[in-house]
């Protein structure tokens, strides 16, 4: 059992938007392997949730209130350097996303793309932290 436990990656999801939240949740609970251990609305509730629940992975909105996951993103790798964190948002610009510090973030995910490209996102980072 603590074999199955080890391959299971502990996804965490970062959303503004309760539909998003409801959505990514469902994609991934069809998942062999997957686990989606908590669902934040803003980059407070993330960083809070990553003490608490230690995900492998974050889908982390980048534009949310309260705290952005830019801001989020920061302290989240502060506290937890391997958790990989996935860019997930509908931004149009990459200019802007150059202008920003990609160092804390371990991949881009337009909000766009087809469900199983970002579970095959999800699974490459889940894979780096085995390695």
């Amino acid at each position: 059992m603590l074999s199955c436990e080890s391959s299971t990656l502990r996804v965490l999801v970062a959303d503004d938007h309760e539909l998003t939240r409801l959505t990514l949740k469902l994609a991934f609970a069809c998942q062999e392997n997957i686990q989606v251990v908590g669902l934040a609305s803003n980059g407070q509730e993330a960083i809070e949730m990553v003490k608490r629940y230690h995900p492998d992975v974050i889908v982390l909105d980048l534009q949310m209130p309260i705290m952005d996951g830019w801001s989020a993103s920061c302290h989240i790798k502060a506290i937890a350097p391997n958790t990989q964190i996935i860019a997930y948002s509908s931004v149009e610009d990459a200019h802007l996303l150059e202008t920003r510090e990609m160092g804390r973030l371990d991949a881009f995910c337009k909000k766009d793309v087809p469900t199983n490209e970002l579970i095959a996102l999800v699974r490459e980072l889940g894979k780096r932290l085995r390695q």
